[in-house]
């Protein structure tokens, strides 16, 4: 693979809402670099990038893939992210090593939930982005509408960058409001012919208001650029350029392009802004490190610039369990490697050889014999690497942040169908979860069987497929069960001793412990308030340990506890009976007894439901879902149909296609995410107990 300077190499991400159009869009990318001289269209199950069975039956992407393009001298590293909300974990861990993004916007609905829950993502791991307004060929599409929603949904400056000529079935191509020019195209087939003209009289005040926000917007933020524009009344397209690129970097305006990647119009525009406006790996600040143990999130960290003569530091993001063995993807940010180099995984503590590497194009591979700082390669026969992990060389054995990762929000139960097969399934199932860290598998320790928790109906239903297809296990699976929490609603001091005496020497321990209920979300904190010495403090973490280990469980329902806080008052020891043992088992005794007497409550899963539907069922719609314990949230109109959006529990969604589809004679659609956990009913709550015994 012949060397790129860092400033020529763009890794981007494609994201969007579900059945927005990025696949499609990665298809035609592929097609104008070069890269593939046949064009997969996801109606026919033959997309590059959407290579696994399941995604072409499905029409949907479920895993991200990575390919590799070249654009006028560049190198665009490009990542394709599942839509759906069951996949998210593909997006989540995608941005997080990508330096730019394209979010791609339905040019009927606009922002969709999705594209919010992608949006926040991208926030927190401080990506630059980019905008296209798709599928503008649609009935019912309008940019303008849709790009209101930018505003509305995401509550961001943005910019045009183009604006549509014609909508519709008479879309004809875009202004370019950078250059001031029409860019027309010759035919909705594939490779049409593109020409520059003049802006459409109809246009030109149009393009010209545009225009005239684009450049206020940009040179606002470059001091050089507003002394141009003071002199001259205008600026040059190259100073233009600059700013843009300067504020999409910063983040201080979002740029916003349009078209229909399916009847390709707009795509060479797109990978020319690519060019133009996202970073190279370079035009960043670089990756910070992780913080150090009890390090606040918000302190000042070291900055690791890509630099490819520095010592290699690298993160694992994406592991792929495939025929060929185990794949590990790679975002190099500094140094070099090469086959053979021994490096040092230093979120673990051990080292490993690398061996083969290769550049992936989705499910297809090209061996390589060195990576470099920008580079995404995927290494072979890592042996105890999974996702998140740093790989670093031992001259600076630096950790990079780490990711956050989702937490599942329902269960099921699977077991084999024959008794030969549990040993395959439990290696397959532990395959599967060290692919996806938002797959958790546990054991159930009262019915001993396992349990296998994810994102939604739909990824449990793709593991188990590929449990079938790719580990030859037939599995039989329990109903879909709620993750559901358990939290206290105040505050309660507890005291406890633990004493124990049974010849020889006994167990004596004594705590005072006051819980406390703390805001959703914000987990599990221990202070230590002893003083005096009446709990030595090589006990301490005991108790701690018991707490958290007993949280597990809870009080109520066997449900973990989540979002309080608890602190050692004080306690009492004994010479010679008193260990750690003790004061860990005094400190699980009072968390059952004081939690009970601390207001608990059992929490459930709130789901953010989206239904497109027919104007025609939109009152059938809104009852079944207020039916369902929902809460509507709006009613908004898209072209022809209506998008209802309420918060309706997890457990009132289970088989809720099924009923969609016969009230709207299969008309209408719906997507789903989880968006917060609240207190259940007492019926229900009461219902829960019962079940849990």
């Amino acid at each position: 693979m012949a060397r790129i300077p860092l400033e020529k190499i763009r890794n981007i991400g494609i994201t969007a809402h579900i059945d927005a159009g990025k696949t499609t869009t990665t298809e035609r990318i592929l097609y104008y670099t070069g890269k593939s001289h046949k064009i997969g269209e996801v109606h026919d199950g033959n997309t590059t990038t959407d290579y696994m069975d399941q995604e072409r039956e499905r029409g949907i992407t479920i895993t991200s893939a990575a390919v590799t393009a070249e654009w006028e001298g560049h190198r665009i590293n490009v990542i394709d992210t599942p839509g759906h909300i069951d996949f998210n974990i593909e997006v989540n861990r995608s941005l997080r090593v990508l330096d730019g993004a394209v979010f791609i916007i339905e040019g009927v609905a606009g922002v969709q939930p999705q594209s919010e829950t992608n949006w926040r993502l991208a926030d927190r791991y401080n990506v630059p982005r980019i905008i296209f307004i798709n599928k503008l060929d649609r009935t019912g599409a309008d940019f303008y509408k849709a790009a209101a929603t930018l505003t509305e949904k995401l509550g961001i400056n943005w910019v045009a960058l183009q604006i549509p000529i014609g909508i519709e079935d008479s879309l004809k191509g875009v202004v370019d409001l950078v250059e001031m020019r029409a860019i027309v195209w010759q035919g909705d087939e594939l490779g049409a012919k593109y020409d520059y003209a003049e802006i459409p009289a109809e246009l030109a005040d149009k393009a010209a208001e545009y225009r005239q926000k684009l450049v206020d917007t940009a040179v606002g933020i470059d001091e050089t650029a507003m002394e141009e524009y003071f002199d001259k009344g205008d600026v040059s397209v190259a100073t233009l350029k600059k700013c843009i690129k300067k504020g999409t970097i910063s983040g201080e305006f979002r740029p916003v392009l349009c078209g229909s990647a399916f009847k390709n119009k707009g795509v060479q525009p797109l990978l020319d802004a690519v060019l133009d406006y996202l970073p190279s790996p370079v035009d960043i600040e670089g990756i910070k490190v992780a913080p150090e143990e009890g390090q606040d999130e918000t302190a000042e960290r070291r900055v690791i610039p890509a630099d490819e003569n520095a010592p290699f530091a690298g993160l694992a993001f994406k592991i792929i369990n495939d025929k060929y063995g185990n794949l590990t993807f790679v975002r190099v940010y500094r140094g070099t490697l090469r086959q053979g180099d021994m490096i040092q995984n230093t979120t673990k503590g051990h080292r490993e050889r690398i061996g083969r590497m290769f550049q992936m194009h989705a499910d297809k591979r090209e061996e390589i014999k060195e990576v470099s700082a920008g580079d995404i390669a995927a290494f072979v026969g890592l042996k105890d690497t999974g996702t998140g992990d740093t790989l670093a060389a031992s001259e600076d054995p630096v950790v990079l942040e780490r990711m956050a990762f989702p937490v599942p929000v329902i269960d099921i139960s699977v077991e084999p169908k024959t008794k030969e097969a549990v040993e395959k399934m439990t290696i397959g199932l532990q395959k599967l979860a060290g692919e996806d860290p938002s797959l958790r598998l546990k054991t159930d320790q009262e019915t001993g069987q396992t349990i296998l928790s994810g994102m939604g109906e739909l990824h449990l239903e793709i593991i188990v497929d590929r449990l079938r297809r790719e580990y030859g296990v037939d599995c039989n699976i329990g109903a879909p069960q709620v993750a559901y929490r358990e939290t206290i609603t105040k505050p309660h001091t507890e005291t406890y001793t633990h004493k124990k005496q049974s010849g020889g020497s006994g167990q004596y321990a004594e705590v005072k412990i006051t819980f406390e209920p703390k805001e959703r979300n914000e987990g599990i904190e221990f202070v230590n308030a002893v003083v005096g010495g009446s709990v030595p403090k090589e006990y301490i973490p005991a108790v701690d340990k018991g707490i958290k280990v007993q949280a597990d469980t809870g009080v109520l329902a066997g449900f973990p506890t989540v979002d309080f806080k608890f602190t050692l008052v004080d306690g009492k020891y004994h010479d010679v009976d008193s260990s750690a043992l003790a004061f860990e088992i005094a400190g699980k005794a009072c968390f059952r007894e004081g939690m009970k007497k601390a207001g608990p409550v059992i929490l459930e899963p709130i789901m953010d439901v989206e239904v497109t539907t027919p104007q025609d069922h939109v009152g059938d719609v809104v009852g079944d879902l207020n039916r369902r314990r929902g809460v509507i949230q709006s009613q908004d109109m898209a072209g022809t149909s209506v998008i209802v959006r309420a918060h309706v529990p997890l457990k009132e969604m289970f088989g809720y296609i099924s009923n969609l589809r016969g009230m709207t004679k299969g008309r209408a659609s719906f997507s789903m995410q989880f968006h917060h956990y609240d207190p259940v009913p007492r019926n229900v709550a009461d219902e829960i107990m019962k079940a849990a015994g």
